[in-house]
């Protein structure tokens, strides 16, 4: 079949499916309301209808897929759904919060995956636990480690949520000269209900500035479709990037997809515009319409929802889903 290719010639071939909109953590920006209802399993995509409507993308020629939550690890078909995944010729690949890690360890290598995401955003303990409402900061790092002991490649995505990057930006990249991660600085983004204001914006320029004049820092070669500016301090054995997503929109080469996890496409993280393919599925339809359809109307940058100049973004005005409900 013809590739996924939209208005502004951008080619689509990675594709990130959510599998569960509930979560083990209550991190404010991503689950703003903490009594938020989950969806019932019987508005979730089952496991065979996740297998189903990947392989459609796979015939499209997408090539990475990542999974994602919620927490995708909370979801108890979970390793059958990475067996059935791993079948497909695509890397696989997740993003998690790690605590449930040490649990699927096997499941992983087992299934060809060689690189995770793990979400963190502080180093502190004590901060850990009044962002996440949940005491587990030691399991999540330990399982950080055990992760690069069994030789995966580890990426932290931190959210520079302003008023703690700026005490913990310097311990964030100093991790990385003994250990081989890869720290990854996300500009606060705006999705319904996190409370999102430009001022509480942290930019990539500013947190650069801070780190240079401490270390001695070199940029590294960015590769195409990249969302991260990568850099490296000199004799360090990991990297720290910065995600620009409010200062500097990466969309011109724009390769993504999602799925929210009771099946509904988004051509981007900030649109409001969402096709059922698991609707369209369960009436026994074709979703290939939809899914080129979707490709068609993506625009040309930020799901068209606000200027790139983020300091004139009015989140008020965002029609969106709340982060978790789209899937990290």
């Amino acid at each position: 079949m013809e590739k996924l290719i939209d208005q502004h010639n951008r080619i689509h071939n990675y594709l990130r499916i959510s599998l569960t909109d509930s979560c083990n953590f209550r991190c404010a920006y991503c689950m703003p309301n903490e009594e938020i209802e989950c969806l019932p399993n019987s508005k979730l995509m089952s496991t065979s209808e996740i297998e189903q409507i990947a392989k459609t993308f796979v015939d499209l020629g997408v090539k990475k897929i990542r999974l994602t939550g919620g927490e995708p690890l909370v979801r108890k078909e979970f390793p059958d759904i990475v067996q059935r995944l791993s079948k497909l010729p695509v890397e696989l690949t997740l993003t998690t919060n790690g605590v449930l890690v040490h649990k699927h360890l096997q499941l992983f290598k087992d299934a060809g995956i060689r690189s995770l995401n793990v979400s963190l955003d502080t180093l502190n303990p004590e901060t850990f636990f009044k962002l996440t409402k949940r005491n587990q900061f030691q399991q999540v790092w330990e399982n950080i480690l055990l992760l690069l002991d069994h030789g995966f490649r580890v990426k932290i995505n931190a959210v520079a949520l302003n008023g703690i990057i700026e005490k913990e930006l310097l311990d964030f990249v100093r991790i990385t000269e003994k250990l081989p991660l890869h720290v990854r600085f996300i500009e606060f983004m705006p999705f319904s209900g996190n409370h999102w204001k430009s001022e509480k914006v942290i930019t990539a320029k500013q947190m650069l500035e801070v780190v240079q004049t401490e270390m001695d820092v070199v940029k590294l070669q960015d590769q195409v479709h990249d969302t991260a500016k990568k850099y490296k301090v000199v004799g360090y054995e990991g990297t720290f990037a910065f995600i620009t997503t409010m200062s500097e929109h990466f969309c011109g080469d724009c390769n993504r997809m999602r799925i929210t996890a009771d099946g509904k496409m988004k051509n981007c993280l900030f649109g409001k515009e969402e096709m059922d393919l698991l609707g369209t599925l369960r009436k026994g339809e074709d979703i290939l319409p939809l899914i080129r359809l979707s490709i068609f109307r993506k625009h040309a940058m930020l799901g068209g929802q606000f200027s790139p100049d983020y300091l004139k973004a009015e989140a008020d005005k965002i029609e969106n889903r709340s982060m978790i409900k789209i899937g990290g």
